[in-house]
């Protein structure tokens, strides 16, 4: 059975106080607004978040997957996806530049970053091309000492407040082999962003990006020329299992709430969990989900009865939370105009981002995640 360590249950333990403290009161402000507060991101670099995996002397904890999964499943418990994919972006946006970046771009970028100082994002997904990244048209053409990029990029998150972005370009022929990667720092002549108006993920910044005539100078160049095509692909691979962990946990956050609603809603006279067209269903999802990742709250014997009207998780609802209904009927405070009929309609579902489609769907309830 799997069990965290001492310094993970203390790490589970201080990341779960400032969640409730730090973000969980200000979720529906912040999807309100469609932004956050920049300032959140020095916050969540001082207890070690924006660091974790990445190498020591680049300002970051050396530390293997378990911790950031970890992460993932305690922010869940804030119900959201949107905050969890701007401010952790650099997740994606860094790794080709800490593996295949040299060392002078390394020290320029990442440690702003892991600092909370600076945001860093990934640009793959284009108008035409997303998870079919050997069909990307936006082309950098070699001019002296710089690259001039021309082309576009759609659904970038964390793309209009982005310090550093990697980019995927074509440098060479069509096809897989003719893909690289550059670093285009936010303030380029020639970039252009536009924010997007989502369905869901309101507070996270999502840009429609426009390179006109963009030089960057051949030293951005990560990784060698016309062989970003595997960089891209190994990215994918820690960027999706990171959305997979992301999608439990936002799922475990539905059922606890939808299991404590059950119980604390009476209609009639009794506790909905109480009646019969409820409890089987209850209980049947009940059983498959345990063990959670660090043991969280339940066991075994609550597993069984997840069902019956009598059984309560240990220590009863999670301190600090709203309540499920609360926190994701967004506007039901306002009144109800025609106007705002397609605003609200569905407006939890994702935009889809390249190459993130799958775990974002998982935000139909709550979130969603996407370079």
């Amino acid at each position: 059975m799997f069990q965290l360590t001492p310094e993970q249950l203390q790490f589970q333990s201080t990341l779960r106080t400032f969640v409730a403290r730090e973000i969980t009161p200000f979720v529906n402000e912040w999807d309100e607004a469609e932004t956050f507060p920049r300032e959140l991101y020095r916050k969540v670099a001082a207890i070690g978040l924006l660091g974790l995996g990445y190498p020591e002397h680049l300002g970051g904890t050396e530390v293997d997957l378990t911790w950031r999964l970890l992460a993932s499943a305690e922010l869940a418990r804030a119900g959201s996806g949107g905050l969890l994919a701007s401010l952790f972006s650099h997740n994606i946006g860094l790794p080709p530049i800490v593996a295949s970046g040299g060392e002078a771009m390394q020290r320029r970028v990442v440690p702003r970053v892991l600092a909370g100082e600076a945001i860093a994002a990934l640009a793959v997904t284009e108008p035409g091309a997303g998870s079919d990244v050997a069909a990307l048209a936006t082309r950098a053409r070699r001019d002296g000492n710089d690259y001039v990029i021309d082309g576009e990029k759609v659904f970038i998150t964390s793309g209009m407040r982005a310090d550093f972005l990697t980019v995927a370009v074509r440098t060479g022929g069509a096809g897989a082999g003719g893909l690289s990667l550059l670093l285009v720092e936010g303030d380029r002549p020639g970039l252009a962003r536009t924010p997007l108006k989502k369905m869901g993920w309101w507070m996270s910044d999502t840009a429609h990006l426009r390179f006109d005539g963009c030089r960057v100078p051949v030293q951005n160049l990560i990784g060698e020329e016309d062989r970003g095509f595997a960089a891209i692909m190994e990215n994918f691979n820690g960027e999706r299992l990171l959305l997979a962990a992301g999608s439990w946990a936002f799922a475990q956050v539905c059922f606890d709430e939808a299991l404590q609603w059950a119980r604390d809603r009476r209609t009639f006279g009794a506790p909905l969990i109480a009646r019969v067209a409820v409890r089987p269903g209850v209980a049947s999802r009940g059983r498959p989900h345990r063990r959670r990742l660090g043991g969280r709250g339940g066991n075994a014997e609550e597993s069984r009865h997840a069902g019956t009207a009598v059984v309560r998780r240990p220590g009863g609802a999670d301190p600090g939370r709203h309540g499920l209904h609360a926190r994701h009927t967004r506007g039901a405070h306002l009144p109800r105009s025609e106007g705002d009929d397609d605003r609200r309609r569905g407006r939890r579902s994702h935009e889809g981002t390249g190459g993130a489609s799958a775990g974002a769907m998982s935000d139909k309830k709550i979130g969603r995640r996407g370079p």
